[in-house]
């Protein structure tokens, strides 16, 4: 993953929602510190990427826009069962693909 030009390590992103999840300010003082407390020592040019990009963007709106595992869309038969409607798995199908699509447009503006 790429943030203004420099790649971000997931530590940067699991501080952010953490200090998030927490409802502490994701300043640059504060991500440096829950990386700090992870056994990494924190470079300055990531977490003022980090912090700049989250400062636009709704961090809960972002979740909730995150896929949801894709075992959960799974019918409870298996695939060996049979389908009792023809067209209702086509159009859940086209449903599912489109909320995956809104999903990946709210990741792409949570990190750029």
């Amino acid at each position: 993953m790429v943030l203004g030009g420099s790649p971000l390590a997931m530590e940067y992103v699991y501080a952010a929602l953490l200090l998030h999840k927490l409802k502490q300010n994701i300043s640059e003082d504060n991500v440096k510190n829950v990386v700090k407390a992870a056994g990494v020592t924190p470079d300055d040019v990531r977490v003022k990427a980090l912090v700049a990009a989250l400062s636009e963007v709704n961090i809960e709106e972002a979740l909730k826009a995150a896929p949801v595992a894709v075992a959960a869309a799974a019918p409870a038969g298996g695939a060996s069962a049979p389908a009792a409607g023809g067209a209702a798995p086509a159009k859940e199908e086209k449903k599912d693909e489109k909320k995956e699509e809104e999903a990946l447009e709210g990741l792409s503006s949570l990190f750029g």
